[in-house]
């Protein structure tokens, strides 16, 4: 074979083998590339699928906050039922606000997490943005019924302080009506008592002598210019029986003018107790006095 025919052979060889080289190096990349795409593609579905599975479980939780225009009007019912928000069932609405509140608050933070992750993956779907925008609009929607709600509660509020003063006030004004009532009765069932002998009762100035002829057949009756000191304050509501220290019934004078029948004499125990058979005629006289001998 001659010279030139060899020579052009090899270098027909030589480009077949740098075509072969070039032609794999291609097929190379090509297969790279193509795995690249792959593990992308499927990275992206793993994304979409985490990121629609995400927006599915924030649109249940929103779901589960029951909360509309006519559920807000039945909690400011319920508000406006309480007299006092500081009962058992106005807290119960309260922290139902709160809970309501704090749900809101963890879906925003849940929807804000899954737009940052979208962003830094690199997902854009359009079908996703609009359920997120969807999420964010419902989201707000609520919020505004809860600020609605929160200032019903507001107002409620600053009425139930009102009324708590109103109902103090009139607590204050009932409790001295009563006070009052308290101390008429009291006034009025309260006599005053004491038991002595002749000589203590007439030393005290309780008693005097009077009557009688040349000293002779004098009796003794109340001055009424008594000392209030010497007598025991008894409330006839509460107790009918003066007691004494003697034994005897006829070691016992009633000296005062209370009513005749009004009260009895009794040998109670070896003492001689005065019982008060009826007090609205036993009271007509302030004074009860009664000597020992």
């Amino acid at each position: 074979m001659r010279r030139p025919t060899l020579f052009a052979l090899a270098v027909v060889i030589v480009l077949l083998a740098a075509a072969t080289v070039v032609l794999y190096q291609k097929y190379q990349k090509s297969t790279v590339d193509y795995s690249n795409m792959k593990s992308a593609e499927e990275t992206a579905r793993t994304h979409y699928t985490e990121a629609f599975n995400s927006i599915a479980e924030i649109q249940d939780s929103l779901n589960a906050i029951a909360l509309s225009d006519k559920s807000v009007g039945l909690l400011s019912k319920e508000l406006q039922t309480e007299q006092n928000l500081q009962q058992p069932r106005g807290q119960q609405v309260l922290d139902r606000i709160a809970v309501i509140k704090s749900s809101l608050q963890r879906t925003r933070d849940r929807i804000q997490r899954l737009e940052d992750g979208l962003r830094k993956s690199g997902v854009k779907i359009a079908g996703l943005q609009k359920m997120i925008a969807n999420l964010k609009q419902t989201v707000s929607e609520k919020e505004g019924l809860v600020a609605v709600l929160s200032g019903r509660v507001d107002s409620l509020q600053t009425t139930v302080s009102g009324l708590q003063v109103t109902v103090q006030q009139d607590q204050d004004t009932i409790h001295d009506q009563q006070q009052n009532i308290e101390n008429k009765r009291r006034d009025l069932a309260t006599i005053y008592y004491v038991v002595g002998t002749k000589k203590d009762l007439t030393t005290a100035g309780i008693v005097k002598a009077q009557g009688g002829l040349l000293g002779i057949g004098k009796t003794l009756v109340p001055t009424g210019a008594f000392d209030e000191t010497a007598f025991k304050p008894l409330d006839t509501d509460q107790e009918t029986v003066v007691r004494t220290t003697v034994d005897k019934i006829t070691k016992v004078k009633v000296l005062s003018a209370q009513p005749a029948g009004s009260y009895e004499l009794e040998l109670v125990g070896g003492q001689v107790e005065i019982r008060i058979v009826d007090p609205a005629r036993f009271r007509q006289i302030k004074h009860f006095v009664v000597m020992t001998t």
